[in-house]
């Protein structure tokens, strides 16, 4: 490299002579820094402005939007492996998983546990609780589901829910959506559960609890995780009696009510389940 590249390289980043770093004397990049400082505390300022003014728009307890389908889903428990349920009545190994889950599941909904926490509603009509004004009722009261409404799928009279002897429980739960009045003129919604087609004859006699498999209004409407801390929401349980044994059975259970449409072709899963029981027998 010649000798002038060199001095001409160190005079770009300082020259003595006119005291420049860079090109540009200590004053130039003072005003240059001052304007980028006072530029991004002007970007800073506007971006904490915008965001506070839409979290003023926003209800710590109830989204300001509620883009949900106008029919909820429904899930079971258990639900096994990609909703399947098979075991073998006399390996307990097969199916004590099942109780376990069941178990815990329904722990929350004992009865000491509901009387303590929640309210004793007036059944068959809406619980709503409404604001007063600008006054926030909260936090609202939520009603009981005691787990003894299950009876014979409680786990209380029986606490192997029924698969010791080949008659298992399914808890059904449909999903929570706020606000949502699953009826209309008192009539309750409730759930039917069926086989596939191809399965219709090796279903066998069900029994529902609570009876007719219904959602009782008093649960309704839901009003969020924070504005109902301890809201219980409600389960039907349905009992297979006697279905055919060491054969897949595939079973749909939906949800029926005046007011909620059935599934659509965008979601035909919407207000249903379905899965797959198998109990398998040595006999």
């Amino acid at each position: 490299m010649a000798k002038d590249d060199k001095n001409g390289w160190k005079e770009f980043f300082w020259n003595p002579r006119t005291r420049e770093f860079c090109g540009r004397t200590a004053s130039s990049w003072g005003l240059i820094l001052l304007f980028y400082l006072a530029f991004y505390i002007f970007l800073a300022g506007l971006f904490s402005l915008t965001m506070y003014v839409m979290l003023q728009t926003l209800d710590d307890h109830r989204p300001t939007y509620q883009d949900r389908l106008s029919t909820p889903g429904m899930m079971i428990r258990p639900k096994g492996e990609q909703l399947e349920i098979a075991y073998t009545t006399e390996y307990t190994e097969t199916w004590e998983r099942y109780v376990q889950a069941l178990n815990n599941f329904l722990s929350p909904y004992n009865d000491t546990v509901q009387t303590q926490k929640n309210y004793e509603c007036k059944p068959d009509q809406f619980f709503i609780q409404e604001d007063s004004g600008g006054l926030k009722n909260f936090p609202k009261r939520s009603c009981q589901f005691k787990r003894s409404i299950l009876e014979k799928c409680s786990g209380i009279s029986d606490r192997f829910y029924g698969y010791h002897e080949g008659k298992p429980c399914i808890i059904i739960k449909l999903n929570r959506v706020i606000g949502l009045l699953p009826a209309k003129d008192g009539q309750p919604p409730y759930v039917t559960c069926g086989a596939k087609t191809d399965d219709s004859d090796k279903l066998g006699e069900l029994a529902y609890y609570p009876p007719n498999g219904t959602f009782n209004l008093m649960y309704y409407p839901y009003y969020g995780k924070k504005a109902q801390v301890n809201y219980s929401q409600p389960l039907v349980a349905v009992k297979f009696l006697n279905i055919t044994r060491n054969e897949d059975v595939n079973v749909e259970c939906k949800i029926n009510s005046n007011n909620i449409p059935e599934g659509s072709e965008r979601d035909k899963f919407a207000g249903r389940v379905s899965f797959t029981l198998r109990i398998n027998s040595r006999d």
